[in-house]
């Protein structure tokens, strides 16, 4: 039998299959909440100025264009690890975190996935119900058996904390949790600081393995605020992993730009994991890309241009609250009373409530797309599609 004759065809994927639904959807008045992407009020993809301005200093180089070391733009990593843990964190100044540059977030997340595997390949992983759909998928197709961890109650429009508490205190020794840093994917419920800190005691105490998953960086409250979790891990002396994203705080998508830090005991330490690291990156896709770091770690490196590209995230940061806001009072404007709950997430996502079968009458009848489970991209609104949005929900309600 020829090998391709054994082929199945695959689902779609549950959030990428939403985009090639809308694209091929001939309808004028069609939005796409599926994919987490920010878009300005014009319904496109911004070019932040910071980038724009760090973009015309490198065309000005005229650089040859070869290869970036294993584990990427060495000035890129000490950016982004600085900005991750604090230029003056102990951990970062005593040379205990290795930093690699990696294909975006999803990249960091498949690299540290590899190498955990390479640790202990009988280890659980246990993923918040819900979570990011690839979180799951990740790690299945690295080898780990994949559980749950409680997270969010429907009924109360909140996190289930007891439960989630006690799921962890029942898990193994060695389990690896994978957590959300800020802007919860798909819910937008974040923990409260003493909640983290119930949180961080747990994992110290059952020896449980973090892995913190920060991709809004900067979509909560602030750069500094949503990176607070961090510093939480450090003080509590853990080994950790950080998977971050700059797809969404740079809004460089097509760049795939991430990193992934690991927190080790001691600089001697830190050496081996990076020689271990190392190889997990070489045997999947060698090295990283240039242009994404370079663009990063010249707006990091620059004052003016950082002080300028916080000021930009702020802006994208306010304006989604307000987004939320419109879309609640447009809800209530037409009969919507009880989603007020909408304007209290946080990021870049609501989870919305509403169940698989209004969700796929909300695409089939009105044009409006979002994951069968209920999550839209709330970043995605703008004034001329929010109150057809707005509409379409009370429809199927």
């Amino acid at each position: 039998m020829p090998i391709l004759d054994r082929v199945e065809l695959a689902p779609a994927d549950p959030i990428l299959g939403l985009t090639e639904a809308f694209k091929a959807d001939d309808r004028t008045n069609k939005v796409n909440l599926g994919v987490g992407v920010y878009l300005g009020e014009d319904g496109k993809l911004p070019l932040m100025d910071a980038v724009r301005i760090a973009e015309e200093r490198l065309a000005g180089q005229a650089r040859p264009h070869g290869y970036l070391g294993i584990d990427g733009l060495p000035s890129y990593n000490q950016a982004t690890r600085a900005l991750v843990f604090g230029a003056e964190s102990e951990a970062v100044a005593s040379g205990r975190i290795t930093t690699v540059q990696t294909l975006g977030g999803t990249g960091a997340l498949k690299v540290a996935a590899d190498f955990l595997r390479t640790i202990d390949a009988d280890a659980k992983v246990l993923i918040s119900s819900p979570s990011w759909e690839n979180h799951r998928a990740l790690f299945t197709r690295a080898g780990f058996t994949v559980e749950e961890y409680r997270y969010y109650a429907p009924e109360a429009r909140g996190i289930d904390f007891d439960g989630m508490l006690e799921d962890l205190e029942a898990a193994a020794a060695g389990t690896i949790v994978v957590l959300h840093a800020c802007c919860h994917n798909p819910t937008g419920y974040d923990l409260a600081p003493e909640q983290w800190d119930q949180v961080i005691r747990t994992i110290s105490e059952r020896g449980l393995v973090a892995l913190v998953d920060m991709a809004y960086q900067g979509f909560g409250f602030g750069i500094e605020e949503d990176g607070a979790v961090i510093g939480k891990f450090v003080d509590a002396g853990l080994e950790f992993f950080v998977t971050t994203s700059f797809s969404k705080s740079f809004s460089l998508y097509g760049e795939r730009i991430g990193a992934l830090h690991v927190v080790s005991p001691d600089a001697d330490t830190a050496r081996k994991v990076l020689s271990q690291v190392k190889i997990c990156i070489r045997t999947n896709y060698s090295n990283p890309a240039t242009q994404g770091a370079a663009l990063v770690d010249i707006i990091l490196g620059d004052a003016e241009l950082r002080a300028n590209w916080e000021a930009e995230l702020g802006g994208m940061r306010e304006r989604i609250k307000s987004l939320r806001s419109r879309l609640v009072q447009g809800l209530q404007e037409h009969g919507v009373d009880d989603m007020g709950f909408i304007r209290e997430q946080l990021g870049m996502f609501s989870y919305s409530g509403l169940t698989k079968d209004q969700m796929v009458a909300l695409r089939n009848e009105h044009a409006v797309y979002g994951t069968d489970k209920g999550r839209m991209c709330v970043a995605a609104l703008n004034s001329n599609n929010v109150d057809h949005v707005a509409r379409a929900i009370a429809a199927v309600r």
